[in-house]
């Protein structure tokens, strides 16, 4: 595998999490940090679910 496919990979995961973290947040189900502007905040729910997304986009690409 390449360098570029290896960063590809290793960014597409840590996006993916942050993602799923982020949408975690938005739907109440991740409740850290307390003071987070994203928790319970249904926006948040959408947003994440587009950068998880754009991480397994990535993660797919790097791994054909």
């Amino acid at each position: 595998m390449s360098v570029l496919k290896t960063l590809a990979l290793v960014a597409g995961v840590l996006i993916l999490a942050f993602g799923l973290l982020f949408a975690g947040q938005g739907a109440g189900l991740i409740m850290w940090p307390a003071s987070s502007f994203m928790l319970k905040q249904g926006s948040w729910v959408l947003y994440g679910a587009i950068v998880a997304l754009a991480g397994a986009g990535l993660i797919w690409w790097a791994r054909r």
